[in-house]
């Protein structure tokens, strides 16, 4: 699919979105890798989850996009499945990490990812997207805060509307009589020891203390 974006420049662009393709990999995680680094953190781990994630072949393949411009990848998107602890329903799904390289960012390429992943998702018969981010962006998408359909993340306090844990609703009444826990799949969950020895595999980058890191 070739797009063409208008820059904040004022000037057009061509990108294309394809599916992703095994020679790819290593050219997202270092997208990954420049897009999240001092983000949220000093440094960053969303490179060693999208390594997890195509390590034990969880992504959804059709789901999985990248964006190039002038043949180099700038942008890229995952999905994989997820549950709600106790019921039987393999139709959730989660995306991210989101990646956009951090000079094309701002200009609608991740916007564009989302929301064709999105359709794509609704097309294949998924019935819901769940996801932890900023809900002032995720808002626009339609999504919502989860606890508002009775679907909570562990270890946040039921009572705690938690806005950054949020669903869309890809299929009317998905979600209907479901409630609990919603179990993300273990490729996110990865420790300092394992970024660290996995981050030696790169260029060395600095890792920076910034003001609004959550961590």
């Amino acid at each position: 699919m070739e797009l063409k974006l208008l820059f904040s420049g004022g000037w057009y662009m061509s990108l294309v979105i394809r599916k992703i393709e095994e020679n790819d990999y290593k050219d997202v995680e270092i997208l990954t890798r420049e897009a999240f680094w001092n983000v949220y953190k000093p440094g960053c781990c969303e490179h060693l989850v999208v390594n997890n994630i195509h390590k034990d072949k969880k992504s959804i393949e059709d789901l999985e996009l990248v964006a190039l411009y002038d043949n180099k990848i700038i942008g890229h998107i995952v999905c994989t499945k997820g549950q709600v602890k106790g019921v039987d329903n393999e139709t959730f799904i989660t995306f991210g990490p989101l990646s956009i390289m951090p000079e094309f960012q701002g200009n609608g390429i991740g916007s564009k990812l989302i929301s064709i992943s999105l359709q794509k998702a609704t097309r294949l018969g998924y019935s819901a997207v769940l996801i932890t981010g900023d809900d002032n962006y995720y808002t626009r998408f339609g999504f919502e805060p989860a606890s508002k359909y009775g679907i909570h993340m562990e270890g946040i306090p039921v009572e705690d509307e938690a806005p950054f844990f949020m669903v869309k609703v890809l299929k009317e009444g998905a979600l209907d009589n479901i409630n609990g826990y919603y179990v993300f799949d273990d490729c996110y969950n990865v420790s300092d020891d394992e970024v660290d020895e996995f981050d030696k595999e790169f260029t060395p980058k600095v890792k920076e203390v910034r003001e609004g890191q959550l961590f």
